[in-house]
């Protein structure tokens, strides 16, 4: 049973990951209103590739919900009909949660992909809280993170609609992807705790680690905080219109530069936190790969400074961030418990 709930801990990490990487494409390529309405897509599971699904015909027949453009304005079906010879405004309704009336494709397709594999993530989420009833008496906390992690699981969901239906309010994404880090840090913890340990080489465990490890938590989230306000500001630049990418960075608030020299502390930080693991000789490999991925985010995040905001980098940026935050997260849970055991074997 316990292999079994570290498989489905791992896989639901990797689904939210997954996840946030879409997200980020979402807003890297002004995706976020692909979709205007929540949970379906213009009121279909499986959302339009051309304008014709969205245009009245006489004939066609409509689904409760189907949305269609007209007037430069979203109408939705009230009921399901047959259409008529003549357009009967009866049968729909004005579309007044938001006042996006845009359709673009490529968006759509983006939106709906990003929701796609939200959708996804919920079936390992859920086999691991079906599973972790079994365990309860073994280990309670982990039924209780089973239980957690579904409930925040759902919270981010809800929240995924209010961001729709709000036509991405201000802040309302950033609160979105912290709820995403609480997933993230409830995996990566469970993953740890999980996962079937050899002993430690050494039975002395070191406070100092643990301390530093928590304070590498509080900086990458101090620094995510950061990232997400100055990802707000460059939205806010690049909806005027009046700015091109390479002009973003001189215009960009004081909390730019703040995050940009904040990037020394992270990775001064978590090298230490890395090299004090790696020196125990508990843990082989995972501390060298949190040093090599917090070094690419600091390259990547230069690179949107220095560069000129290239697009493409910014889903990087913010993944390495939160891998970074899970292997901290991960690192920190598993060096506890590893030392633990060897204490116990004393």
């Amino acid at each position: 049973m316990q292999n079994i709930l570290f498989r489905l801990a791992v896989a639901s990490l990797t689904m939210v990951l997954l996840t946030v990487l879409a997200g980020s494409i979402v807003r890297m390529s002004g995706s976020g209103m692909g979709c205007p309405d929540w949970p379906k897509c213009f009121g279909y599971y499986i959302p339009p590739t051309d304008v014709e699904t969205l245009t009245w015909k006489e004939g066609r027949s409509f689904k409760k919900g189907n949305m269609i453009l007209l007037d430069e304005r979203f109408y939705t079906a009230k009921s399901d009909f047959e259409a008529g010879n003549d357009f009967e405004k009866s049968n729909w309704e004005l579309y007044t949660k938001h006042d996006y009336n845009v359709f673009n494709p490529v968006h759509t397709w983006i939106e709906f992909v990003n929701r796609f594999i939200g959708a996804l993530t919920g079936l390992p989420v859920l086999a691991f809280f079906g599973f972790s009833l079994f365990y309860f008496r073994r280990n309670p906390v982990v039924t209780l993170l089973g239980v957690g992690g579904l409930a925040l699981l759902g919270f981010v969901a809800w929240l995924g609609k209010l961001v729709v239906d709000g036509n991405l309010i201000p802040h309302s994404i950033t609160y979105h992807m912290f709820s995403a880090l609480g997933l993230v840090a409830t995996y990566s913890f469970l993953a740890a705790k999980l996962k079937v340990h050899e002993f430690a080489f050494q039975a002395r465990r070191d406070s100092r680690i643990l301390t530093l490890g928590a304070v590498c938590v509080l900086l990458v989230i101090l620094q995510i905080a950061m990232g997400t306000e100055v990802r707000e500001a460059v939205d806010a630049l690049m909806s005027t219109g009046e700015y091109s990418r390479d002009a973003l960075v001189e215009s960009l608030p004081f909390i730019f530069k703040i995050h940009r020299s904040f990037s020394i502390a992270v990775l001064l930080a978590t090298g230490l936190f890395a090299a004090w693991l790696i020196r125990t000789r508990t843990i082989s490999m995972w501390p060298r790969v949190l040093l090599a991925v917090v070094v690419l985010e600091v390259l990547a995040g230069m690179g949107l400074a220095y560069l000129g905001m290239p697009a493409l980098l910014q889903p990087v940026h913010l993944l390495l961030a939160v891998v970074s935050f899970s292997l901290i997260v991960f690192l920190m849970v598993a060096y506890y418990r590893k030392t633990l055991a060897a204490e116990r074997a004393v």
